[in-house]
C-alpha cells in the first residue's frame, strides 16, 4: 500500500449516527478509490492490538471500549499520496480545530468521538490494513 494506499475506518459514533454514506461520498468526491471495504465489529482483542501504541496512556481502555461499542466500516483507499491526502480530508483530531470542508468538521462530535480514523504514515497504513483485511482482499 506504500505511497498510494491508506487505511481508514468509520468509527462507531459515525456509524450509529447514520453518517456512513456522507463520509463515503466525501471520500469519493476527493478522488479516492475504495479498494476494499467491510462493515464489521471490532473485538476487544483486535481493538487492543490496533491501539497498542496507546497502551500506556490513561485513555487506552476507554478507547478500546468505545471502539468495540458498535460496528465500524473499515476501508483501504487509493489515491496518489494517499496518507497525506486523506489526513487533510479528515481534518484535525479535535473537530473544533478542524478546517471547514473536512470530515471531522462535518461529522465528529468531540475529540474522543471524532467519526473516522486515518493512518498517519505509509507504514501504519500497511500495518492497520493488515489487521482488518487479508492480503487477497487488499490486492
Amino acid at each position: 500500500m506504500a505511497g498510494n494506499r491508506t487505511y481508514t475506518m468509520i468509527k462507531p459514533d459515525a456509524v450509529a449516527n447514520g453518517h456512513i454514506g456522507g463520509i463515503i461520498d466525501m471520500i469519493l468526491k476527493d478522488g479516492f478509490t475504495i479498494k476494499a471495504m467491510k462493515y464489521t465489529h471490532m473485538t476487544e482483542e483486535l481493538a487492543k492490538e490496533f491501539y497498542a501504541v496507546h497502551k500506556e496512556r490513561p485513555f487506552y481502555m476507554e478507547l478500546v471500549t468505545f471502539m468495540t461499542s458498535g460496528p465500524i466500516v473499515a476501508a483501504i483507499l487509493e489515491k496518489e499520496n494517499a496518507v497525506e491526502s486523506f489526513r487533510k480530508l479528515i481534518g484535525a483530531t479535535n473537530p473544533a480545530n478542524a478546517e471547514e470542508g473536512t470530515i471531522r468538521k462535518k461529522y465528529a462530535e468531540s475529540i474522543e468521538r471524532n467519526a473516522v480514523h486515518g493512518s498517519d504514515s505509509d507504514e501504519n497504513a500497511q500495518i492497520e490494513g493488515a489487521l482488518l483485511f487479508s492480503a487477497s482482499e487488499i490486492f
